[in-house]
């Protein structure tokens, strides 16, 4: 009896054992549970599409980039017809427009009235809308992919060549866009009686001249005055803002809106007169060759040689210089204060080179 109960016992307290530690088993497997599982660091890659801290850039950005690089050398350009109109005129008579950049204004309003002060303003604000388009847009684009081909700390080493080679492809491709609308205006405004507008302007270049002759007598010139300027203008507007942002011992990305757009106006008149001193000879080149009977009736060539001869480099890069300086800096430094504020408007930031080794 004594030995029944003591087995009985005994297998009680087994099983019960066997139930303690199963059920303290399971315990801890539940609080394991809970308990998060330890995950190895990693450090945190960039986000896909940015570049140096910035971005996304993708499709829209660069698109949100040519609308707003339209817009600004729409404006600016259009709003500088009277100081074009004024230059051009210095450059293709000065024989006549003899008093100055001040006293031409006079002269042309006197002899044509005020109006004939914006002659041109519709072919300059088209052409420049589709100039502006590609030039801005393009500069973005081939600044963001060269980065990204190159890499970050490579850019950042080289980001002056990347802007000299961004703003050279994309004027190239500007300007075949350009050149049409820089022909009807300069024919317009160095004979204004040759047509009423710009359909019938155009329309006579081409009936007189064919496409090429009519539209791209000039695109040689305006390829050796927009590329140089183009470079010359993103360039040196990128070295002086940075310059700025350095002497202020600030960035970007720490600056208010508008003391980022007070650095875009002055640095952009420092680049639009940098950018105008180096491209006015082919500048006065482009505007004496759209002239009728200009060089003679040989080839283009030959024609932009007969000019440089009779005028001389000199006079090429001097005459109507100061005229030209006041309205590139004026324009240049409006062209980049409207496109960082339509960037804005559209929700776009403005891609900037910051160094690698020192993160914003």
């Amino acid at each position: 009896m004594v030995l029944g109960l003591s087995a009985a016992s005994t297998s009680y307290l087994s099983g019960f054992g066997a139930f303690s530690r199963a059920k303290e088993s399971a315990a801890t497997r539940r609080a394991d549970a809970a308990v998060p599982a330890k995950q190895p660091m990693v450090a945190a890659s960039p986000a896909e599409g940015e570049i140096m801290g910035q971005g996304p850039f993708g499709r829209t950005y660069f698109l949100q980039g040519a609308l707003a690089g339209g817009i600004c050398c729409s404006l600016t350009h259009g709003a500088m017809t009277p100081v074009d109109v004024v230059k051009t005129r210095i450059q293709l008579d000065p024989a006549t427009y003899n008093q100055g950049f001040i006293g031409g204004f006079r002269q042309i309003a006197a002899a044509e009235g005020a109006g004939a002060l914006l002659t041109g303003l519709m072919p300059t604000a088209q052409g420049y809308f589709i100039q502006g388009w590609f030039k801005f847009g393009g500069v973005e684009f081939f600044k963001v992919q060269l980065t990204k081909t190159l890499g970050e700390q490579s850019a950042w080493d080289n980001r002056n060549s990347i802007y000299l080679a961004a703003a050279a492809g994309a004027e190239f491709i500007a300007d075949i866009f350009l050149c049409p609308f820089e022909a009807c205006r300069i024919r317009l405004v160095s004979d204004p009686t040759y047509a009423s507008g710009m359909a019938g302007c155009a329309s006579r270049l081409v009936s007189e001249n064919g496409v090429i002759g009519g539209f791209y007598a000039g695109f040689i010139p305006i390829l050796f005055k927009q590329i140089p300027y183009t470079m010359a203008k993103f360039a040196v507007q990128g070295k002086a803002a940075e310059s700025i942002y350095a002497g202020m011992g600030s960035e970007p990305s720490k600056m208010s809106k508008g003391g980022n757009l007070c650095v875009s106006l002055g640095s952009g008149v420092i680049a639009g007169v940098a950018a105008a001193i180096i491209s006015h000879p082919a500048d006065s080149l482009l505007s004496k060759v759209n002239k009728a009977g200009a060089g003679g009736s040989g080839g283009l060539m030959s024609r932009l040689t007969n000019i440089a001869a009779e005028e001389g480099f000199v006079a090429l890069a001097t005459t109507g210089l100061f005229a030209r300086c006041v309205m590139i800096g004026t324009l240049t430094a409006g062209q980049f204060g409207v496109f960082d504020i339509v960037m804005g408007m559209v929700g776009a930031k403005k891609f900037h080179f910051t160094d690698p080794k020192n993160p914003h």
